[in-house]
């Protein structure tokens, strides 16, 4: 499998891999990295079947995800990362903390939904915005959707909504109401903090008290004025929660420095470029018998 990755930050200080939701790309989550990028050296790909990397006719629940998750980490030569993921990059960066060597981990308004609760978008919501993405939309149709969100982010998924591949986004979806978060959720050692959205329907107020009894050792915090889409809402009640989350683990989070400029001169951003690699990592191993990757060596765009 391989995987385009956007990277921020300077090297050699501490990885951060960020792992993006269901319809976002790395270069959705550019203005989080850049947040971060004082601190951390950040990594964000693109999911299987989004942006610029591959997109196998199937394999999108969440035991390929973590595979993927770990096969970047080592590919990229992570050493204990903070592991940092929104919605379904929440529920991979759970899946994959059982699996890789890891620093504090970060989970943003993680689905809730299983076989006995629905997610809050339905499936043909996603289909929609699909199809109008792939017809040609603007960061005017955006808003539609989501009416509050800053207009630079609102046109970032104008661009990069079209190269979701529907079937991973319908997989996807489908994975989240057979397969059931709070298993990973319970097992999962400190440093753990969950973020939730205080308007959020998928993590919800009722759904605090079970998430506290399931895993008393974990930090559950609120970012008023935020739903679901957490940065995107309420970008500076994202980052509070994020500096208490790793309190004590790293300093706080600063200004970030100017980032990186494409070894190729690609810009791989519209407006703030950042570092574009194309990372080769060993197949996923689930299924048997899925496609391969291309083994891309070294760095590209």
């Amino acid at each position: 499998m391989s995987h385009r990755v956007l990277r921020y930050g300077e090297p050699g200080s501490p990885d951060l891999l960020l792992l993006p939701g269901i319809t976002s790309t790395a270069l959705a989550l550019d203005f989080v990295a850049h947040a971060l990028s004082g601190e951390y050296r950040v990594y964000v790909p693109d999911i299987r079947g989004r942006g610029g990397t591959v997109a196998p006719d199937g394999g999108y629940t969440l035991r390929e995800y973590a595979a993927d998750a770990v096969a970047l980490a080592e590919a990229l030569d992570c050493e204990r990362p903070v592991l940092l993921g929104h919605s379904m990059g929440a529920r991979i960066a759970a899946a994959t903390a059982r699996l890789l060597p890891h620093g504090p981990l970060v989970l943003v308004d993680p689905p809730l939904s299983g076989p006995h609760r629905p997610y809050p978008t339905s499936a043909s919501s996603f289909a929609e915005q699909l199809t109008e993405a792939r017809r040609g939309t603007d960061a005017e149709g955006v808003a539609r959707w989501y009416p509050h969100w800053p207009q630079r982010e609102l046109a970032i998924r104008a661009q990069e909504l079209p190269t979701c591949d529907p079937t991973a986004v319908a997989e996807t979806h489908g994975d989240f109401e057979r397969e059931r978060f709070e298993p990973y959720w319970a097992r999962l050692p400190a440093p753990v903090t969950l973020i939730r959205g205080a308007e959020s329907p998928v993590v919800t107020d009722a759904d605090v008290p079970a998430l506290r009894r399931l895993n008393p050792q974990a930090q559950i915090l609120e970012v008023p004025s935020a739903g679901h889409m957490v940065p995107w809402d309420n970008l500076d009640g994202f980052l509070d929660a994020v500096r208490t989350a790793l309190d004590g683990k790293r300093a706080a989070l600063g200004p970030p420095p100017a980032p990186e400029s494409p070894d190729d001169g690609a810009e791989p951003t519209p407006s703030r470029p950042a570092d574009a690699q194309q990372t080769a990592t060993r197949p996923a191993p689930h299924p048997p018998g899925g496609p391969a990757g291309r083994s891309v060596p070294g760095r590209q765009s």
